[in-house]
């Protein structure tokens, strides 16, 4: 999303070349008045940027990272998190693909999720949720009850139609693979190789579903999730590009790059290390899906 300072600029730019558009004789330049409305238009897309998406439903996905059974656990308590939160929204959910541990954790795990208004948004509600999180308390699968570190990454990309114009795949540039699925669905799903997972092999981003019934329809969604996570890698290195950073094709879900931290021992607090909101009620959190306060101030990222 660009600044609301870069936005005020081209905002007073637009207003500018509007005011020339509406003197006598501007047409009388024909190639001046047609580069001028080029220019226009491109400031506007430049301010909605993302926006145009924000309201958009999306998929939102947790794979876990350092920290073994503890990561997949964890990874298994922001799900809840998020469905709590999804609940309270009046957002209905549907899974698209599980890869569960023998604990009930996830090595990774991805939803769907539908809004129902016009106005609020599911990507654009849940975009900035984002990134790497930590969660820091006595390990419940040690012997030793030890204090442990865990990371989880949660990835939340608009969900765009398979055959959205903006974003264009090469069939040249994706390679399917099928395999039997291990979700629900019934003893049709288990049987047939119905299970989906399409790699993009110029950025290596992969997907997979599994959960629908057929292989045309786990593919049609594996598309669509595709589309929407190179989406979301294209923006995300616009926004470094603008900002002077390095674009690194792999975000490590490791300590250094949380975005929020969840502490349950020593103490209890789970703090948000982009906007500054600290809470010390977790089992609201956690628990209850109370997010709000940490998704309003995530509105000025």
């Amino acid at each position: 999303m660009i600044k609301n300072e870069t936005t005020s600029k081209i905002q007073i730019e637009i207003d500018k070349l509007e005011k020339q558009m509406a003197q006598v004789g501007f047409w009388e330049d024909k190639i001046l008045a047609q580069e001028t409305i080029k220019r226009i238009s491109f400031l506007k897309n430049e301010i909605l940027g993302v926006k145009k998406y924000d309201k958009k439903d999306a998929i939102l996905s947790i794979l876990s990272g350092a920290g073994g059974d503890d990561a997949e656990d964890f990874s298994a308590m922001l799900l809840r998190m998020y469905l709590k939160y999804i609940e309270k929204m009046g957002w209905q959910v549907s899974l698209l693909h599980e890869n569960k541990n023998d604990h009930d954790g996830y090595r990774n795990v991805s939803i769907q999720i539908v809004g129902n208004s016009k106005d609020i948004g599911v990507y654009g509600t849940l975009k900035n949720e984002s990134g790497v999180h930590r969660l820091v308390r006595i390990s419940p699968f040690n012997a030793n009850a030890k204090r442990h570190t865990s990371f989880s990454l949660v990835e939340v990309i608009p969900k765009l139609d398979k055959d959205d114009p903006n974003i264009k795949i090469s069939p040249e540039d994706i390679k399917i693979e099928f395999s039997k699925s291990k979700g629900p669905g019934g003893q049709n799903v288990n049987k047939r190789e119905t299970a989906v997972r399409i790699i993009h092999t110029p950025t290596n981003i992969s997907v997979h579903v599994s959960t629908g019934r057929t292989q045309e329809e786990n593919r049609g969604r594996a598309m669509e999730m595709l589309k929407g996570k190179l989406f979301k890698k294209y923006e995300e290195n616009k926004r470094k590009e603008k900002e002077g950073l390095s674009i690194s094709k792999i975000v490590n879900i490791e300590w250094g790059n949380q975005i929020r931290s969840y502490v349950l021992h020593p103490y209890k607090l789970i703090k948000d290390h982009r906007t500054g909101v600290s809470v010390h009620d977790i089992e609201a959190v956690l628990e209850d899906g109370e997010l709000n306060e940490f998704i309003e101030a995530e509105k000025d990222l």
